[in-house]
């Protein structure tokens, strides 16, 4: 994504094909000033929550051949009600 303005709730969503159905993963910016960023290359997709600084803070890695798709969801500059993460929600889960 690559904003310098990136705020918390900036989150991206992974299809991945998991042998009999497919598995959604998102990894989400935990806290203000964080962003995600997406790279690929090798063979693999990674996606990477990091601070203003640049330092990784969590990262995903999936093997590009099985991704079947990548939603990039920047943050609103005002989040809706729904869009706000739960205090019970781990930044990086398999969506049910």
């Amino acid at each position: 994504m690559g904003r310098e303005n990136a705020v918390r709730g900036d989150r991206v969503e992974i299809v991945v094909e998991a042998g009999t159905e497919p598995r959604t993963y998102e990894v989400t910016a935990t806290r203000a000033g964080r962003r995600v960023e997406v790279t690929h290359g090798r063979g693999f997709v990674e996606v990477t929550e990091v601070t203003r600084g640049g330092t990784a803070v969590r990262t995903a890695r999936f093997l590009a051949a099985r991704v079947l798709a990548l939603v990039e969801h920047p943050a609103a500059d005002v989040p809706k009600d729904d869009e706000l993460p739960q205090d019970d929600e781990l930044p990086l889960r398999i969506a049910q």
